[in-house]
């Protein structure tokens, strides 16, 4: 009997390459091996559907459950592995000693943890796995005060989640506008007063001094004296590849799994995918880690396809999505580390942020370096098109 093909992950580039292998006619064995105890599954419900209460659980699963028994996947959830050998083309998991054929690390990321808040005996959620969008939804009920320490895509999805269930919601961030880092001071400040339309405290330049806990909640202490309580904190701050696995085994990383445009690893016959894979891209010409659904599914399908022996490239343009209240947002492309020089912004500017209709333009010079639109669901398509090429900006506005 052959070695089998091994892929190691819970999330959607897992589920999307073992699919993608039985598709592309592999019939060798397969095993899965899924660190929780659900078979693997797609994020952004954790946070938008999930999470809101809209739809099951169920949904958010790549594959059903039984899919991997009627495709002869070999699925080992709950199961931990612990160490990888390269040269031996082993790994160790659950106690066992694997061969593999072929190895997947999709590990994924983990969030970045808040002392200050983990230290204060105060109940503080992350958002990352089934449980904890299951843990949380429970909390988000009418009159109930929701602090969130973080305003960045997990933060107001969160807050838009928890203002529908009827909750209070205060969001503190740190930087002047949310979301500052990813789309600009201006674009941001479309967001905050979003959220703030919709009866959410969207508190800027919040500093955090202490956190103490009493019989009434947590208390916040802010560095320019003001204080709130609350009764939950949810802390989204940003993930952390997981990174230990590959690096023990003397894989290179840096920000994640060194990979090259086919998402193969240093080391012969192992491949990274997903929030964990450092991708050396071949358009934009920089390194790119993406934390994006999209993302997961191209690189699932470059992965499986590479893994038998294909020369697939993972050139696609980093895109994502979000939902908040009725607003709706898709953007596609990165900066990259040269960032952009001025933003431009096209269509209906006016009135309460949720009703507006517009694209947005991250420019470098005359290159379109990402665009978004919002709420213009005709828009994708012009947006996919004009990323990565020089323009007259003339031509945004139309």
């Amino acid at each position: 009997m052959s070695a089998p093909i091994v892929l190691v992950g819970g999330g959607l580039a897992t589920g999307t390459a073992v699919r993608e292998l039985r598709t592309q006619g592999y019939a060798g064995d397969l095993v899965v091996i899924a660190g929780e105890n659900h078979a693997p599954y797609e994020r952004p419900p954790l946070s938008k559907g999930y999470l809101l209460g809209n739809e099951p659980a169920e949904k958010a699963l790549v594959n059903a459950e039984s899919w991997y028994a009627e495709h002869d996947v070999d699925l080992r959830t709950d199961v931990t592995v612990e160490s990888v050998d390269p040269d031996a083309r082993t790994l160790r998991a659950g106690g066992e000693d694997l061969e593999w054929a072929g190895l997947l690390l999709a590990t994924g990321a983990t969030p970045r943890h808040l002392a200050l808040a983990d230290d204060s005996g105060a109940p503080v959620h992350y958002l990352r796995t089934l449980d904890d969008s299951t843990d949380l939804k429970a909390q988000l009920q009418p009159g109930a005060r929701i602090g969130i320490i973080g305003g960045g895509w997990i933060g107001l999805e969160v807050a838009s989640a928890a203002q529908q269930a009827g909750a209070e919601v205060t969001v503190l961030e740190a930087l002047d506008q949310p979301l500052r880092n990813v789309l600009g001071a201006e674009v941001g400040a479309l967001f905050a007063q979003l959220h703030r339309e919709k009866g959410v405290d969207v508190r800027t330049g919040a500093q955090i001094d202490a956190i103490t806990t009493s019989s009434d909640g947590a208390t916040i202490r802010l560095a320019d004296g003001d204080s709130l309580v609350v009764d939950r904190l949810v802390v989204g701050v940003g993930v952390a590849p997981m990174t230990d696995l590959a690096s023990t085994a003397g894989i290179a990383v840096d920000n994640g799994i060194l990979v090259d445009a086919g998402l193969h690893t240093s080391a012969s016959g192992i491949f990274a995918a997903g929030d964990v894979a450092n991708v050396d891209h071949p358009v934009l010409g920089h390194r790119l880690r993406v934390e994006h659904w999209d993302t997961a599914i191209k690189h699932g399908t470059v992965a499986a396809t590479n893994l038998l022996g294909g020369n697939a490239v993972a050139d696609h343009l980093p895109y994502f999505f979000t939902d908040q209240y009725a607003l709706g947002i898709e953007y596609v492309g990165n900066p990259g580390p040269e960032g952009f020089d001025r933003v431009v912004i096209s269509g209906d500017t006016e009135g309460p942020v949720e009703q507006r209709t517009f694209r947005t333009w991250w420019m470098r010079g005359n290159r379109v370096v990402a665009g978004m639109h919002v709420n213009d669901w005709d828009a994708i398509e012009r947006v996919r098109e004009l990323v990565g090429t020089e323009v007259d900006e003339a031509e945004l506005q139309q």
